[in-house]
């Protein structure tokens, strides 16, 4: 089919636009090949019938398309070099933007005539359904050049590892915590057996199996890391090889501590049996093993606060506090921002006024919200509100998603603050039947603050005496201090490094998982440095650094699985998605040549047309010429005969 292309093209004569699927569906094997593969060969049809000197461009489709060749003068080996030197990257498909992309090419392109072709795996979950503005774009990208869809399918078998969470522990040496790994079953057959690992830095440190996962069903295991050593450590879990290995990942990092310290500021005088004595039980709280307690936990009263060296600690816990200075509050900001993490307790003490006040110093809010009252949130009988059951899917909430129903109602809330959360704040936890907050949280620089609209005693509510409690509160301390590194991205997304103060160095520096290494300018942001590098192109674990001699902190970049649903249409529903746009959809090589020269042949016509309207408009333009030469040569071939009768 190849040579016959060349040959039944001839002298027809194209600008060409090829543009590649590379996103990583592409990846997927039948076990023979990959689908990029087979797109590749297609390509290589597409290139037997570009004449040498013909301009052509490549562009790989992506989350961001890149342009690999622009308007290129064709030469057949160097193409063929440049198309075996690409491969299909770790990203999703942005199909929104490849009808833009692929127009701006062609009104780019000088050629009198111009050929699209699209070589595409038509993965579901991509093409189907397409709204009505993105058919309307590719229809009229058909009017700007011929367009073709040339597909390449495959099988829709994967699985995948679409989460990895730390669901309990604490980060610190010489303890163990439990992951959560969740493994999908992305086509349409059942499978047996699955085995997934746990590792930690490369080591292997836990495997699971799971029986059987359903067509479209996903599964848990549980993956348990003894941390033996501080620093960071990078944690993934892994499937066996399968027909789509990009996706048989997941990462993050933990950054394990020596040991967990957390200060504790009572505001009322209650002592050890005030909201001091349930803060330190419920941190101090241990399950079934026994041994060395999690958190070293130092209890202060109120008034002590000014003597305290709070940087020492690695989380602070504000519990019923009346108010504190305007240094105070300056202080906070900076522990905060410096990495470390704030839990507020609201309480009968509280001084709203002097709390709203001292949080808006200098524009930047300590807490997550502006208090407004204390509202009753009990019944006639003096029952409280229980939680709402539906939490969002954040690490504080998943200990409590895992307990029956009737447990969690059981914790109930009877006075909470009205409170006006700020823009940058999220809700974690609210009461249910109501938008009433519970628990927000934001972030400052590099930390996190966490706020309760409740009280942490008895005297509002009674989780303090539930076991919701020290799920809840050891949960949070486990989060904030596991937020030292960012949170896992995904492939082409952004990663950031910030710095406490200014930096002596004027650039950080990435290495990439392949070894790259790129060095990235910091930035002031709002008195915070930051360097970022964009878009990251890698799945795998970065390391950031502050300069080129400076140990590292590691990044996990995962896959973005939605991806990782492989299912294609087939040629019927390719068919019926391109029907009345004009756009020829290639599924042989017989029909790209029939497409091809469709396509030339049409131009063929239209120059044809186009010269013979040119001729009988210089055939006209001459017979107006003569006819008006005519009469004036008779005048003047008469005028002696009549001039010779007037002298007579």
């Amino acid at each position: 089919p190849d040579s016959a292309i060349a040959s039944k093209l001839g002298e027809r004569r194209a600008g060409v636009i090829i543009a590649l699927d590379a996103s990583f569906s592409m990846q997927h094997s039948d076990g023979t090949s990959t689908r990029f593969e087979q797109a590749l060969e297609k390509v290589g049809a597409i290139t037997e019938g570009i004449h040498p000197g013909d301009p052509v461009s490549l562009v790989l489709l992506g989350a961001e398309h890149r342009v690999i060749a622009r308007n290129m003068a064709f030469d057949p080996v160097r193409f063929a070099e440049l198309l075996l030197a690409q491969q299909s990257t770790p990203e999703s498909l942005d199909l929104g933007s490849v009808p833009q992309t692929l127009k701006a090419l062609a009104e780019a392109m000088d050629a009198p005539q111009k050929e699209i072709h699209i070589v595409t795996d038509m993965q579901a979950r991509d093409w189907k359904d397409r709204p009505a503005w993105l058919r309307d774009a590719f229809e009229d990208l058909n009017l700007s050049a011929p367009t073709t869809i040339i597909p390449v399918r495959g099988g829709a078998d994967n699985l995948a590892i679409t989460g990895l969470e730390l669901v309990s522990g604490v980060l610190r040496r010489d303890t163990i915590a439990r992951y959560r790994a969740t493994v999908r079953n992305c086509g349409s057959n059942p499978v047996t057996n699955v085995r997934v690992k746990g590792l930690a830095d490369n080591i292997t440190v836990d495997t699971k199996t799971i029986p059987a996962i359903a067509p479209g069903a996903s599964e848990t295991v549980s993956l348990f890391v003894h941390f033996q050593n501080s620093g960071p450590v990078r944690i993934s879990a892994e499937l066996e090889s399968d027909s789509l290995p990009v996706d048989n990942t997941r990462r993050t990092v933990a950054f394990i501590r020596d040991d967990v310290s957390v200060l504790s500021v009572e505001g009322s005088s209650g002592g050890s049996s005030g909201s001091s004595g349930f803060i330190a039980k419920a941190l101090r709280a241990r399950g079934e093993g026994a041994g060395e307690e999690n958190f070293a936990v130092q209890s202060v009263p109120w008034i002590d606060l000014p003597a305290q060296d709070i940087s020492g600690f690695d989380v602070v816990i504000l519990q019923d506090v009346p108010d504190i200075t305007p240094e105070q509050a300056k202080a906070f900001e900076a522990y905060v921002r410096a990495g470390h993490g704030l839990i507020w307790f609201a309480g009968d003490n509280v001084d709203a006024a002097a709390w709203n006040k001292r949080s808006a110093l200098d524009g930047v809010p300590l807490l997550p919200a502006v208090i407004e009252q204390t509202v009753s949130t009990s019944d006639a009988l003096g029952v409280g509100r229980p939680l709402d059951p539906t939490m969002p899917d954040h690490s504080v909430c998943r200990p409590l998603r895992s307990l029956p129903e009737d447990l969690l109602s059981e914790t109930r809330f009877r006075k909470v603050l009205q409170v006006k959360p700020s823009p940058i704040s999220s809700t974690v936890l609210s009461l249910a039947g109501t938008a009433a907050p519970l628990l927000l949280e934001h972030s400052i620089g590099r930390g996190q603050v966490f706020m309760f609209t409740t009280s942490a005693d008895a005297a509002w509510n009674n989780m303090a005496v539930t076991p919701v409690f020290p799920m809840v509160l050891q949960q949070m301390v486990t989060y904030l201090t596991a937020r030292s590194f960012e949170k896992p991205r995904l492939v082409g997304d952004s990663l950031s490094l910030s710095y406490i103060d200014e930096p002596d160095a004027s650039e950080a520096v990435f290495d990439t998982p392949s070894g790259e290494t790129i060095a990235v300018p910091v930035s002031e942001h709002r008195s915070q440095y930051v360097a970022m590098l964009e878009h990251a192109r890698e799945d795998g674990f970065y390391l950031a650094r502050v300069s080129l001699q400076a140990p590292g902190t590691p990044v996990a970049v995962n896959v973005d699985t939605a991806e990782s649903n492989v299912a294609c249409l087939s040629a019927a529903e390719t068919e019926r998605s391109f029907a009345e746009t004009g756009i020829t959809v290639a599924h042989s090589d017989a029909d790209l040549l029939d497409a091809v020269d469709q396509a030339r042949t049409g131009h063929s016509f239209w120059l044809s047309f186009l010269l013979a309207g040119l001729g009988l408009l210089v055939i006209e333009s001459l017979l107006a010429y003569f006819m008006q030469k005519r009469p004036a040569a008779k005048a003047k071939k008469t005028k002696p005969a009549s001039t010779q009768a007037k002298n007579n």
